[in-house]
């Protein structure tokens, strides 16, 4: 299985400068797992660690009464596990991103990840800098998945027989937005297709906005399996 450690979409995302930190609730039932990223994410001064939880359950309450903008959630966990309230922290706060943190690489998991509408997919052993640059990544609206994993997204969710729901979304789309789109499904992020295009990234930017908004995608993962869906891309075009 390929791990994607984030750097394929987002080794162009500099650190916060002077801004506000990234606020990250760490879920996990290990007391000394949650110490050593805690640990790590604070020591760059661009990540606060805002609360821990031991269980699902519990982490379904911190994120309503603390409002992180990350959650790095643990899978098996007693009681409520990490998918399940995945499931609840995004359908309660659409706008915190829940990153799956495992020690398994299993098909499953990323898949029932992603239809809990996380935002991306780690294993444990992903070195400091990759962790941050998940966290990273997610807080700026990217999707955790390089262009091989996203293969996989695609062979396992694509052609369940929503094509014309997915063609009907796709016409509503500006050339320039489907070009986007094309682009962001050949794994570009928002740096490499502003220098493919020849404007600027904040220009990119608003485009893909636009493309998720238009597709109804929460991320730019569900926005590539309209587009392949949708016929917009074809398999190993």
């Amino acid at each position: 299985m390929h791990m994607t450690t984030g750097r394929e979409h987002s080794a162009d995302i500099p650190a916060r400068r002077g801004g506000p930190a990234i606020r990250v609730l760490l879920v996990d039932d290990a007391a000394l797992v949650r110490h050593g990223f805690a640990l790590t994410l604070e020591a760059g001064g661009e990540i606060e660690v805002v609360g821990e939880a031991a269980d699902g359950a519990a982490a379904v309450r911190e994120v309503a009464r603390l409002a992180p903008d990350v959650v790095l959630m643990d899978v098996q966990m007693p009681g409520l596990d990490g998918l399940e309230a995945t499931r609840h922290i995004t359908a309660a706060h659409p706008s915190v991103r829940v990153i799956i943190l495992t020690t398994f690489e299993r098909d499953d998991y990323l898949f029932a990840a992603l239809e809990a509408r996380a935002s991306g997919f780690l294993l444990k052993n992903a070195s400091p800098e990759d962790l941050v640059r998940a966290i990273r990544a997610v807080a700026a609206g990217d999707a955790l998945l390089g262009p091989s994993l996203t293969r996989r997204v695609i062979d396992t969710f694509a052609g369940r027989g929503r094509g014309h729901v997915r063609r009907g979304l796709l016409d509503g789309l500006t050339d320039r937005e489907r070009e986007v789109l094309e682009l962001m499904a050949r794994g570009m992020s928002n740096a490499e297709i502003a220098g493919e295009l020849f404007v600027g990234e904040s220009t990119v930017k608003t485009q893909v906005s636009n493309v998720l908004a238009k597709l109804r995608a929460r991320d730019r993962v569900a926005a590539v399996v309209t587009a392949y869906d949708g016929g917009l891309v074809a398999p190993g075009g």
